[in-house]
């Protein structure tokens, strides 16, 4: 009877042992599949953020350029000059886009960079002679290709944070995502009309 007992004691846990190893198989996946879509909301926001580096490395150039035919536009330098230090006065790094308030900030710096230099682009308009410098077709064809890469990397880094949110939001997967700490992201809410890349035409005729 004893050994009968034992055996049956011994059936009880090792059924219990495995219940909890298929439970801890389970808790694993659901983690390492959060740590990817976690990784792939990063990946994407730094494709964002290398690309709004790298209009603001064409910035000053393009001012400066500019500013050698439109002299007299002083307060339109001014304003994309001091938008530009602005936005990179920001660094919204992945941790932060947990953070609506920093995410608001940023975006606020961001549009606020955009609109002065759409008001640059416009006062351009007035000066067909940079038609003829070589150096400013080269920064408009950048300016333009950055303008629209943004655009798309933007969406991209959207669709990860909305598969991202879903996915935590999910029952039993919000179990796990509480417990370790997995928050939900905020999206790129852009201006109106900027889902669309600007048109950087210097097309004069």
């Amino acid at each position: 009877m004893k050994n009968k007992g034992l055996l049956i004691g011994c059936g009880v846990l090792g059924v219990i042992a495995l219940i909890a190893i298929i439970i801890l198989m389970w808790g694993v996946g659901i983690y390492n599949n959060l740590v990817t879509q976690n990784e792939n909301v990063t990946q994407s926001w730094s494709q964002v953020e290398n690309l709004y580096q790298r209009r603001l490395d064409l910035i000053p150039n393009l001012v400066a350029t500019v500013k050698g035919v439109a002299e007299f536009e002083k307060e339109t330098f001014t304003a994309v000059t001091e938008a530009r230090a602005g936005a990179t006065s920001m660094k919204l790094t992945p941790e932060m886009l947990n953070d609506p308030q920093a995410v608001a900030k940023f975006q606020a710096m961001q549009d606020n960079l955009s609109s002065a230099l759409s008001r640059l682009l416009v006062t351009v308009e007035n000066y067909p002679q940079l038609k003829a410098n070589e150096n400013f077709l080269q920064l408009q064809s950048q300016l333009e290709g950055t303008e629209n890469r943004i655009s798309v990397e933007r969406m991209k880094f959207n669709q990860s944070v909305q598969t991202y949110n879903t996915t935590i939001k999910r029952f039993p997967t919000n179990i796990i995502a509480g417990m370790m700490g997995f928050g939900e992201k905020y999206y790129f809410k852009a201006a109106a009309g900027s889902d669309k890349a600007p048109q950087v035409n210097f097309d004069f005729k």
